[in-house]
């Protein structure tokens, strides 16, 4: 159920016949019908999306006042505002090493995301990186420096942190051998 929120709340809300609000809500009775049509789920109900949602291990979605969102990585049209916060001292990237010199020369970039997505410990970069290459570069962002200089910093979730950038002089790449 969990992928499936991801992808109707943050990519493709039109395959579903959602239409998300422009902070990304949706009613749960909606979503919660837009699965029992599109996954052959006619069991699912508004108890297992939330389920789902409060036993997910990453905390991608939210459900308040009977709607659901997707917290973060919307390559839709929508903008959460989140309020700039405190990020700790070092947060992390992982990447494919085909995108080094770019990250190093330009910093990093949303791309197609709205923001960027940095990790709290080095796992969590390291399997986020796993997804562009079978050995990929962890890069280590100065986020204390980078906040000092006033680069905003967004709490997306206990693991992740997001920024609208990050600035190449505080960044560093680290290639991992496991």
């Amino acid at each position: 159920i969990s992928r499936v929120l991801s992808h109707a709340l943050r990519h493709d809300p039109g395959y579903y016949g959602l239409t998300l609000d422009p902070e990304g809500w949706v009613d749960l009775k909606d979503m919660v019908a837009a699965l029992r049509r599109t996954r052959g789920r006619r069991d699912v109900t508004a108890a297992d999306v939330e389920q789902a949602v409060a036993t997910a291990s990453k905390q991608r979605h939210e459900i308040r006042d009977g709607r659901i969102r997707a917290l973060y990585g919307h390559t839709v049209d929508v903008r959460i505002e989140y309020r700039a916060a405190v990020p700790p001292d070092v947060l992390y990237h992982g990447t494919s090493p085909d995108n080094l010199e770019r990250v190093m020369h330009e910093g990093l970039l949303p791309m197609s995301r709205q923001f960027v997505h940095l990790s709290t410990d080095v796992e969590m970069a390291w399997a986020v990186g796993s997804r562009h290459a079978s050995r990929p570069v962890i890069l280590h962002v100065d986020a204390a420096a980078a906040h000092a200089a006033g680069i905003p910093f967004y709490k997306g979730n206990d693991k992740v942190w997001l920024a609208d950038e990050v600035p190449p002089r505080f960044v560093t790449a680290q290639t991992l051998t496991s």
